[in-house]
């Protein structure tokens, strides 16, 4: 069996995720953290769940709980990458740091990036179908970065909300369509520097260690070892998330078939468009760890 993990990152969170993952001592220690009793009750809450560290402690704790139930139900995965938060569940399966300290940090990841916007309120919007040319232009007059790049149509926008406002007018004036993300900060843009810097010194107290398999980055390519994790975790918070490259280093892998782990179906759908010869889909559609073992068993190498 040869297949791809990827973890998704937060927006999509929704109480009715994961249908399949079992209660255990994981989900538990998760809601501990909330401090709450219920987590797809909380989900029911959109103001919670938006929340910036209600959203990446809860993903990457679910997310490492869900891998924890599957993984010994399947082989190991030949590619991992994580979506932006994800990238902690990500390097976490991938043996790069434990599960416990992963699910710590995605809490002081959020506590840092609220830091930065509370001095600079910031958002996401989510662009497709504006040119290439056009890309680079709108930015530099809106006064917004390039957060994401799924493909070269499709691509999210970032900055202070004054400026995220400009680039949607002009964007929907270009053609485009546009779709303001459920988040309240702007990731991976120059405005989450001082997150960055943050989050970067306290990596530096975490050990860390070589991955087990092969690990890509959000800002970063191959990640072959504990620096340069170290190096990735903290840089991709301000800088652009080149999920397009991740796509495009896990196909030259030449996986199988590629599973998406966490709420949603985005990176499974963006994967099917981008090489609908190999099959991706996301552990939303399914009702058990055992039909997710059983789909995966299916495209076994032959």
């Amino acid at each position: 069996m040869s297949f791809a993990l990827l973890f998704s990152g937060q927006g999509t969170q929704h109480p009715a995720m994961l249908p399949w993952l079992a209660e255990d001592e994981r989900v538990r220690a998760t809601c501990e953290r909330l401090r709450i009793g219920d987590w797809r009750q909380a989900l029911a809450d959109p103001a919670w769940a938006e929340r910036n560290d209600n959203a990446q402690t809860l993903l990457t704790g679910l997310a490492l709980a869900a891998w924890a139930q599957l993984a010994p139900l399947t082989a190991a995965p030949a590619a991992i990458a994580g979506y932006s938060v994800g990238e902690l569940a990500a390097f976490s399966a991938a043996g790069v740091i434990e599960p416990d300290t992963a699910a710590a940090l995605a809490a002081r990841r959020a506590e840092a990036m609220d830091r930065c916007a509370a001095r600079t309120p910031g958002g996401l919007l989510a662009v497709s179908g504006l040119p290439a040319s056009r890309l680079e232009p709108l930015c530099a007059e809106a006064g917004v970065a390039l957060a994401i790049r799924n493909a070269d149509d499709s691509v999210i926008l970032g900055g202070p909300l004054a400026a995220v406002e400009r680039a949607e007018r002009a964007a929907r004036q270009a053609g485009a369509q546009c779709t303001r993300l459920r988040v309240r900060v702007a990731s991976h843009t120059p405005w989450m520097r001082e997150a960055a810097e943050s989050f970067a010194q306290t990596l530096a107290q975490v050990p860390f260690h070589p991955p087990r398999v092969r690990l890509f980055g959000n800002a970063h390519d191959r990640i072959r070892d504990a620096a340069t994790a170290r190096a990735a975790l903290a840089a991709q918070i301000a800088a652009t998330v080149r999920w397009d490259e991740c796509m495009e280093n896990i196909q030259a892998r030449q996986v199988r078939c590629v599973l998406e782990m966490g709420p949603g179906q985005a990176l499974a759908r963006m994967w099917n468009q981008r090489c609908p010869s190999v099959p991706a889909r996301a552990c939303d559609d399914f009702r058990s760890a055992a039909a997710i073992a059983a789909w995966l068993d299916s495209h076994a190498d032959r």
